[in-house]
């Protein structure tokens, strides 16, 4: 569960990231890519030694993220 807060209490996330994990490697690209679009990506979506996909960005409300997609 999520929510947002009030404009007057909102503080940008710092020290953690929201991660997501899903099994299709197209699926986790789509997802990352509309993460980041309007953000900072952090490390492009690509394969990695444990998944075949997988990219951190911070959203353009600044919200940081981990996609990782396709465990080997």
């Amino acid at each position: 569960m999520g929510s947002d807060s009030p404009p007057e209490h909102y503080q940008p996330p710092g020290g953690t990231s929201v991660s997501i994990g899903v099994d299709d490697r197209a699926e986790g690209e789509r997802i990352f890519n509309a993460l980041a679009d309007g953000g900072t990506v952090r490390m492009p979506f690509a394969e990695t030694f444990w998944a075949q996909g997988f990219g951190m960005c911070v959203d353009r409300f600044g919200t940081p993220w981990m996609v990782n997609a396709g465990s080997k």
